[in-house]
């Protein structure tokens, strides 16, 4: 039976969170008067802690506040990939690579799902060597700059799930057909989890480890 391993990306494969670093490194480089404006953005995070606002709304602000309105395509791609290359040489396990290379090895087709942003993850994820990328898309406009709406769904929690299943979908994939193993390291991908047939919860949060040790999932430790 042929087989899928899906890893999430950030805090799973990276050592922390990769969007806010991201909306500063861009910032930093063009634009650092809009570093100005991160105490705003703390005031949406915390708008969404109280629950005032979706995790949406938190990633549209944010985008909005500190890269603008609209970015050109051709300014924003070089931006992403300097930010890749910084990911890969600061910000990745090395066990991490080691089992996307066990994956591979072993034929299964390996898959990154995550809630970033498309937009840069596709840079990181040609650097890990994966082809596949399930991520929140984001707007893009007539003039083919990036906006700082997003596109559907934010790609977290059910909705992950629900993008996991659109893409075996697109892909013309039997999911009764395959195996599939899913690392990650945040109890929010409890839906994804529950879908797999093999779950590795990696570098757990406090809740997912609990989890994982009552319903005997491995419990892996990259850092």
């Amino acid at each position: 039976m042929p087989e899928i391993a899906i890893y999430d990306m950030d805090r799973t494969i990276t050592r922390s969170g990769t969007y806010t670093p991201w909306l500063v490194f861009y910032a930093w480089h063009r634009a650092p008067w809009r570093l100005l404006l991160l105490p705003l953005a703390g005031l949406a995070g915390l708008a969404y802690a109280l629950k005032l606002i979706t995790r949406k709304r938190v990633k549209e602000i944010n985008g909005l506040l500190l890269l603008g309105p609209a970015v050109d395509r051709a300014r924003l791609t070089p931006m992403a990939e300097a930010y890749a290359r910084r990911v890969m040489e600061q910000n990745v396990y090395p066990d991490a690579l080691a089992q996307i290379a066990s994956d591979k090895a072993a034929g299964r087709r390996v898959v990154l799902a995550t809630a970033s942003n498309r937009y840069y993850v596709e840079a990181i994820a040609r650097r890990l060597g994966i082809a596949d990328v399930i991520a929140t898309e984001s707007v893009w406009d007539a003039r083919d700059r990036l906006t700082w709406r997003l596109a559907g769904e934010n790609c977290y929690a059910d909705a992950k799930l629900r993008m996991v299943e659109a893409w075996f979908k697109a892909k013309r994939i039997a999911r009764a057909k395959v195996t599939v193993r899913f690392y990650s390291d945040h109890a929010s991908d409890l839906p994804v989890f529950d879908w797999s047939d093999e779950r590795f919860a990696v570098n757990a949060s406090q809740k997912l480890r609990d989890i994982a040790r009552g319903r005997g999932w491995p419990l892996i430790d990259w850092s």
